[in-house]
């Protein structure tokens, strides 16, 4: 199985650049890396020339216009971009586990997509690490911490037993930690890109592969990330995403999804 990792991205490369070294670390190489730049400026595309030496899988960066937050059609582009028969979906302002991908890959089944969580980092770590430009161990006791460190407890066993039953009726998604098959992807057109500003698309992604037979499984004390600390920013339509995406009526396969992409 051919495994593609999806980062998204957005005017942060000292985030990035540690997204990147620990996806270069991973026990698991996944077979590309592909990087959804959302209009980022040139230091974002230098930082990550200055990496491609040290990347141990083909390194693929697609950049769009910057013109508003568009997530959904990055994530869109990047998987008709992609050539993996699973995806692996994060953002780029995380620090995965060394054994993030090699958990993807071990509680993927067929008919279903993963949703995993994360442990949020506060702002003096996040400062610290993103000057540095390096990475340091990050554990349950680690300083600097700012919520959810059960997160950072990897216990394959107890995961194995939760992954069919651990909140089934609560989030449907979370695309900074999620993984799923390509052909369940093109199955419902993949991101709805109505969406645009804050929120909304990973809900309506995830309702819609469940619409379509793909049941959640969810990833608890595995597929392990730590999210560094960034400001809350206002996003704009967020009152029309969240309208759209609770509609009664969402269909299984979204209108404007990735079947534009899949001739480029």
């Amino acid at each position: 199985m051919k495994i593609s990792l999806i980062i998204s991205t957005y005017n942060r490369p000292d985030a990035l650049r540690l997204c990147l070294l620990s996806a270069f670390g991973q026990s698991s190489i996944p077979d590309e890396i592909v990087i959804g730049d959302d209009g980022s400026a040139d230091d974002t595309k230098s930082m990550i020339d200055s990496l491609r030496k040290k990347c141990p899988a083909t390194l693929i960066h697609v950049w769009q216009e910057d013109a508003g937050y568009r997530l959904a059609m990055m994530r869109n582009k990047c998987v008709a971009a992609s050539s993996g028969d699973y995806i692996i979906e994060i953002d780029g302002d995380l620090i995965l586990h060394r054994d993030f991908v090699k958990d993807h890959i071990g509680f993927a089944r067929r008919g279903c997509y993963l949703k995993g969580g994360r442990t949020n980092l506060g702002q003096k770590l996040t400062r610290r690490l993103c000057e540095a430009g390096k990475l340091e161990p990050i554990h349950f006791w680690t300083r600097g911490i700012e919520s959810k460190p059960e997160n950072s407890l990897r216990m394959p066993r107890i995961a194995h037993y939760l992954a069919p039953r651990y909140r089934q009726h609560k989030e449907t998604a979370l695309g900074c930690n999620m993984s799923f098959y390509r052909d369940d992807f093109l199955l419902i057109n993949g991101y709805d890109e109505f969406y645009e500003g804050w929120g909304g698309e990973d809900g309506d992604f995830g309702r819609r592969l469940q619409c379509a037979g793909i049941s959640k499984r969810q990833l608890k004390f595995v597929g392990i990330v730590f999210h560094l600390w960034h400001e809350d920013k206002f996003m704009y339509n967020r009152d029309l995403n969240c309208a759209h995406s609770c509609r009664p009526d969402i269909p299984v396969r979204c209108e404007k999804g990735v079947d534009q992409y899949l001739h480029i």
